[in-house]
């Protein structure tokens, strides 16, 4: 089981299948979030997320850029409903997590690998980026399942994560507003900046004061 984990649910809307979502997504800052958030937290976090073809390659081109395992930092949960669909791309990762299929039920097959997904780990924080009505799912099931997690729908991205101010009594205005994503999830899931990133979970301090750089003017982002 992981512990402290960042959950990402984020997607690209395809006009075709909800052009209600379409409509107000930006890609530009869906992918742009994305890649911020995989540069915030590798090294220091561990990710999980849904396999999703749009997603995987940019979670992976960033992972990519960092000194660090990226296989022992991610976790990719796949449903085998999905078998003969797989994105080239999970073959980078060596954590990859495949779920049971309910045969001819894909409902019920993505039920299966999102209970997993929020149960078999601790987090600290969920990010949600874009997306449709699975974006939506996965909020209310993984805050039924982590209540104590953070909860981070990064509203200036449009589509579903757009939607997801409704079910908040107020959100930050800069969810909606700061495009310097980078420093946006510094801020929402309380990782500093001064925090060094570490090859490989085991090499990491369990302490937080044990991971700061030593010289505090030095900016790590």
């Amino acid at each position: 089981m992981l512990s402290n984990a960042i959950f990402l649910s984020a997607g690209v809307p395809d006009p075709k299948r909800g052009p209600e979502y379409a409509a107000t997504a930006d890609t530009v800052a869906i992918n742009a979030a994305v890649s911020a958030l995989v540069h915030v937290t590798l090294g220091r976090r561990p990710l999980v997320w849904g396999g999703h073809p749009a997603i995987t390659p940019m979670v992976l081109e960033v992972a990519k850029s960092l000194d660090v395992d990226y296989g022992k930092w991610v976790t990719l949960y796949q449903t085998n409903f999905f078998d003969d669909e797989y994105p080239e791309d999970n073959e980078q990762f060596k954590n990859v997590v495949f779920t049971d299929r309910v045969e001819g039920d894909l409902g019920a097959s993505l039920l299966e690998m999102r209970r997993r997904m929020f149960s078999e780990h601790e987090f600290s924080g969920a990010v949600f980026i874009g997306g449709m009505g699975g974006i939506l799912e996965e909020f209310d099931l993984f805050n039924e399942l982590q209540p104590k997690a953070s909860l981070i729908p990064v509203i200036s991205t449009g589509g579903a994560a757009q939607l997801l101010s409704d079910k908040f009594d107020s959100t930050s205005d800069d969810l909606s507003t700061d495009l310097d994503y980078v420093a946006l999830f510094h801020r929402h899931l309380d990782i500093s900046t001064k925090e060094m990133r570490f090859e490989i979970p085991e090499k990491q301090p369990y302490k937080l004061e044990d991971r700061f750089w030593n010289d505090a003017k030095v900016d790590h982002r």
